[in-house]
C-alpha cells in the first residue's frame, strides 16, 4: 500500500514538473554595439504597456506610483538596468570611464528627460543614491510612430566611434549620442 501511494504521488509529480513555467512580467533582454572594436551592453528587463497606454509616465501615473525616488526612474523593470563597456565613453555630455554602471531616467517632464550615469551597481534598481552620479545629460525626444508595448533599448552604430543609445516605451522615444573616446 505505501509504495502504491509513493508511486501516485510520484506520477502526479512527473507532469507539473515539466508543466511550462509562465514567462516573467518583464523578461529579461540586452542591447549592444561595438564601436571600434569595443563592445558596449545594456542588460534591463522589459515591461510591458498592458493596457496602461497613457498611464505610464504621466504625473500620478504607472512611475510615480511605484517609484519612491520619482522623478528618477529605473529605466527598466526588476533589477537594475546596467551599462558595460571596455572602453572609455562620451554618453552626451558625460564622461563615462570603461567600467560597469547603472542607467536611471529623470522623467520630471515626461516631454524632456535625463539620462543619469550612476556608478553603484548591483542593485534592485530602485535604491537610487544621486551621491554616485557620475553625471546626467540631456536627451532628445520624440514620439514612435505607434505606442511601443516593450520597453526596449537600442544601441546602433553611426561611424566606427560613434552610436546612439536610444530608449523606447509607450509614447515616448528617447535617445543620446555616445562615442569611444
Amino acid at each position: 500500500m505505501k509504495r502504491l501511494l509513493i508511486s501516485t504521488v510520484l506520477l502526479a509529480a512527473v507532469p507539473l514538473a515539466f508543466a511550462q513555467r509562465k514567462p516573467p512580467a518583464s523578461p529579461p533582454e540586452q542591447a549592444t554595439v561595438t564601436l571600434a572594436g569595443h563592445p558596449i551592453t545594456i542588460d534591463y528587463s522589459s515591461p510591458g504597456v498592458k493596457g496602461r497606454e497613457g498611464q505610464i509616465f504621466n504625473q500620478g501615473g504607472l512611475i510615480q506610483k511605484t517609484h519612491k525616488e520619482y522623478p528618477v526612474w529605473r529605466a527598466g523593470a526588476n533589477g537594475a538596468t546596467t551599462l558595460t563597456t571596455d572602453a572609455d565613453l562620451k554618453i552626451g555630455n558625460i564622461d563615462v570611464p570603461a567600467g560597469k554602471y547603472t542607467l536611471f531616467v529623470n522623467i520630471a517632464d515626461p516631454d524632456h528627460w535625463d539620462l543619469i550615469v550612476n556608478k553603484k551597481t548591483g542593485e534592485w534598481g530602485l535604491a537610487y543614491d544621486p551621491s554616485q552620479d557620475l553625471g546626467k545629460t540631456p536627451m532628445h525626444m520624440s514620439k514612435p510612430p505607434e505606442m511601443v508595448e516593450h520597453l526596449k533599448y537600442t544601441l546602433a552604430s553611426t561611424s566606427n566611434t560613434k552610436g546612439k543609445l536610444t530608449l523606447e516605451w509607450e509614447n515616448h522615444v528617447a535617445s543620446v549620442p555616445i562615442e569611444v573616446k
